[in-house]
């Protein structure tokens, strides 16, 4: 497009679209033209030319790798929700849902393109980049976008900082992604671009050179064509042949890796035989190296092995004709298009009136791990409109305050970004801000995120961290923790137990007494026993029979009131005992604490030794634990109780640390007409308070009542059923 006047640019526009979608609406992309016009009205390119020009030049492109309509009008308006006073209402209004949802997708790449990226943040950008893409065409617009702006880069020659900035970060992320999605053609021109000018000097001096050699040679590639055509024609093979110079930034990436000279490089120029079919390849092979020598170690065969970004084609190098060494590529018309437009190849077919045949997309490996092919559609854009890219689904890449690039599970929070990026910062974390605004610690961060952990110098890691972190490192870190604390608070609690048995048995306490049955314990130290009394796994009576083996004492009667309410289950705090069906008369039966079980639970009995029976919800993770032994399970389910016995259900609330806030939350519950039995804060922080409250209810329906009420509180930003713990 050389024109600038509105009718031209839209005109031309229309005339690239319009031999490969004959039944494309005019309309439609005239619309989209004019509302970029609008939109961009009083901003200027570098050039001096109107802002909407350039939009309309990346369609151009787009059009030339005969996109769909959809991904042409994304492109002329790919910068109105950036740069313009668009809304995603007025797109979706104006063109289509779809459209707005591309030009939004553009949109969130653009953001994050300001940030500051080398060595192995090039690479991580790239991955970004194709995560945050979950519809090929907002890269394929991104990369037009970016080819567009490196064609006009030299109206910047005044700025050779930027001029530099901008060509690192197209040679660094944008051709190697273009490589990576099977688009040579893009990753060609940018880097040749690139090159230009990032090494004026190298490029100037490759060019001078390969037009001494044009001049030497003069037709020297058309009499290497005309021979090798022939030689192919005789034996019946019908083929087309190019010929071409290597692009200069790959003349020097050569020099550059085999340490030689111009000079030296016996391949500057690559001949390239098209032929119909898979067996042609082979049969053309075939001849040319019956007729003229090969050179060893040169033959590549990427037809029965494509290359992971789905590039298929026949690589040789001869001594042809002339006596010239020469680099040759065999391949079919199909293969030659999907060398150059990589994915956009798949729907960019002849005149738009050749059905898209998917058996084609099959052969590329890397697709089939890429894209998600929901169904086998007749046409291009079926085919296009249901392909997604799930290229690392299971990554998310979010950013540091200073623009570094972390890489994290799906899933993650802020616990795992600040484990990750050092474990100091996540065992010091008191709160974190997702794309400045406060967000709980239990927040998961999606791609582009960022990230910014707040930290104090007393804080230590909390257990309640355990339940949401999804990395090894903060997953570790925080259970070292525990397991300290744990032991910390078993020594004390052990060594209170037995202190108070001594008294009882009228025995002064002593640390040496402790210390002289280490070995026959078998613990290393005083401490171990003062842990085990604490944990469970010594009682403080054993320990002290083994100090004072000659004492004897009073034996330990179990009250008579454990073994009431048989046949019926009595909850802490109630009088009424509520009946289970399934049960043998006069069995002892409790409810489990850590899943609370409600009337309208679906549950199961655990025999318990020297319990009776506890009665479980079906999803309580405890039940884990006795999946070993089946026959400690019993089938039960709710009896009728004759009124109303008072149940309690369990609720994790998060909600913001402001002044009411906890009013707020017992106002709801109360006004839902659940009485509070029991309320503990299992973690604070400066933003948001974590409690358990213990709920009085009717049953599980009255329970999630009360739920949905205080999910539709602003104050509060989670709440869900406690799990066991």
């Amino acid at each position: 497009m050389t024109t600038s006047s509105p009718h031209d640019l839209t005109k031309d526009l229309i005339e690239k679209i319009k031999p490969h979608h004959p039944d494309m609406d005019e309309g439609f992309v005239s619309k989209s033209v004019k509302f970029a016009r609008e939109k961009h009205k009083g901003q200027i390119r570098k050039s001096g030319e109107e802002y909407y020009t350039h939009p309309v030049e990346v369609a151009g492109i787009l059009a030339d790798m005969r996109m769909d309509v959809t991904t042409i009008v994304t492109a002329v308006l790919h910068d109105t929700l950036e740069d313009t006073s668009a809304t995603m209402e007025e797109l979706s209004e104006e063109f289509s849902p779809e459209v707005a949802e591309l030009v939004n997708g553009v949109s969130k790449l653009t953001k994050i393109e300001s940030q500051s990226f080398e060595g192995k943040q090039a690479e991580n950008f790239r991955k970004l980049l194709l995560a945050m893409s979950e519809d090929i065409r907002v890269l394929l617009v991104k990369l037009a976008d970016r080819l567009h702006n490196m064609r006009t880069l030299y109206h910047f020659k005044d700025r050779p900082d930027k001029t530099a900035r901008i060509s690192r970060e197209t040679l660094d992320i944008y051709a190697p992604l273009a490589e990576r999605i099977g688009m040579h053609q893009f990753k060609e021109e940018l880097s040749d671009l690139s090159f230009s000018y990032l090494n004026p000097e190298a490029q100037e001096s490759i060019t001078n050179r390969l037009s001494f050699l044009r001049s030497e040679g003069n037709d020297l590639v058309d009499k290497i064509i005309t021979k090798l055509k022939t030689d192919l024609n005789d034996e019946k093979i019908e083929c087309r042949i190019t010929g071409r110079e290597k692009t200069r930034y790959s003349i020097w990436q050569k020099m550059q890796r085999k340490n030689v000279t111009f000079e030296q490089l016996s391949d500057i120029m690559a001949f390239r035989v098209l032929v119909s079919d898979v067996a042609e390849c082979y049969h053309a092979l075939g001849v040319l190296h019956s007729r003229y020598p090969v050179v060893p170690g040169r033959f590549k065969d990427y037809i029965s092995t494509p290359k992971p970004n789905g590039y298929r084609s026949l690589h040789t190098t001869i001594l042809g004709p002339e006596n010239q060494r020469i680099e040759i590529q065999i391949r079919t018309e199909e293969m030659n298009r999907e060398a150059d437009l990589g994915v956009a190849a798949h729907w960019a077919y002849k005149d738009g009136k050749k059905k898209a045949d998917t058996s084609d997309i099959k052969q590329y490996r890397w697709l089939r791990e890429l894209l998600d092919i929901l169904e086998q559609e007749s046409r291009p854009e079926d085919f296009l409109e249901n392909t997604k890219l799930e290229l690392f689904q299971d990554k998310v890449f979010v950013f540091s305050p200073k623009g570094d690039l972390i890489e994290l599970p799906q899933g993650a929070t802020p616990v795992d970004f600040a484990y990750a990026v050092h474990s100091g910062v996540g065992d010091r974390c008191v709160g974190a801000k997702v794309n400045g605004r406060i967000a709980p610690l239990n927040t998961k961060v999606n791609n582009g995120d960022q990230v910014e952990i707040i930290t104090s110098k007393g804080q230590t890691p909390s257990p309640s961290w355990e339940r949401f972190v999804v990395t090894g490192k903060a997953r570790s870190h925080i259970k070292r923790y525990i397991r300290q604390q744990q032991r910390s608070e078993y020594i004390a609690l052990g060594q209170a137990m037995l202190k108070k048995l001594f008294a009882k048995e009228e025995y002064d306490f002593t640390e040496k007494a402790v210390a002289g049955v280490v070995k026959q314990l078998r613990v290393d130290e005083a401490d171990d026993i003062y842990a085990n009394i604490g944990s469970g796994h010594f009682t403080a009576r054993d320990v002290f029979k083994t100090i004072f083996p000659g004492h004897k004492t009073e034996p330990v009667k179990m009250p008579a009131d454990d073994f009431k309410n048989m046949a019926m289950a009595t909850r802490p705090g109630s009088e009424k005992p509520m009946p289970i069906k399934g049960l043998i008369p006069g069995m002892a039966v409790h409810f489990a604490r850590c899943c609370h079980p409600l009337p309208g639970d679906r549950i199961v009995g655990i025999v318990s030794t020297g319990k009776g029976v506890t009665i479980h919800t079906i999803e309580c993770d405890t039940l884990e634990t006795f999946a070993d032994t089946p026959e400690r399970w019993i089938d039960v389910s709710w009896g009728e109780a004759e009124e109303d016995t008072g149940h309690v259900g369990r609720l994790d609330i998060i909600f913001e640390n402001k002044p009411g806030g906890l009013g707020t939350v017992t106002t709801v519950i109360g006004k839902n007409g659940g009485n509070i039995v029991n309320l503990k804060i299992t973690n604070r922080s400066h933003d948001f308070w974590d409690l358990f409250i213990d709920i009085s209810v009717k049953d599980v329906k009255h329970l999630s009542n009360i739920i949905a009420a205080l999910r539709a509180t602003p104050e509060i930003t989670s709440v869900d059923r406690a799990k066991s713990r």
